[in-house]
């Protein structure tokens, strides 16, 4: 298999789980043998990660873009919107670049930040990133073009 370039980005706001998302990533890659070149990116939150995976995928320099955020209710604003705005936000740019773009952003019904919740979240990313990496595998394989 040939090498696989992507571009991870990671939204700031709980990166003490959202960071978990990559480690599974990476694990799994790790184990399915790929190859691949990897180049992380923060960014602030969710909310800026469509713009920035727009601007990677027009570089030309990536095979393939994976997100991760933790997108909460934090009992000021609606956070289901702010999710949705970033999940079309990332399949418009993979519609308009043909650059995959996956989701491992996750907008949990209720969270708190207590242990139980916090370490439930932190498995949860480890697993969703390990989901990911199965997911650009498969589409890399198709070798449409």
């Amino acid at each position: 298999m040939e090498q696989i370039r992507i571009a991870f980005i990671k939204a700031g706001w709980h990166k003490d789980i959202v960071n978990n998302a990559l480690a599974g990533f990476v694990s799994e890659f790790n184990e399915q043998g790929a190859d691949s070149v990897l180049k992380t990116y923060d960014v602030p939150g969710a909310f800026e990660m469509p713009l920035l995976a727009k601007r990677l995928a027009e570089t030309g320099r990536f095979d393939a873009i994976v997100c991760a955020a933790l997108v909460v209710d934090g009992g000021i604003y609606r956070h289901d919107f702010v999710a949705q705005a970033v999940v079309d936000g990332l399949m418009s740019v993979q519609l308009s670049t043909n650059v995959p773009v996956f989701s491992v952003s996750l907008t949990p019904h209720n969270f708190q930040p207590v242990n139980e919740l916090e370490s439930f979240y932190t498995e949860h990313f480890i697993k969703k990133g390990k989901e990911a990496a199965r997911a650009v595998l498969a589409i890399h394989q198709l070798n449409i073009d």
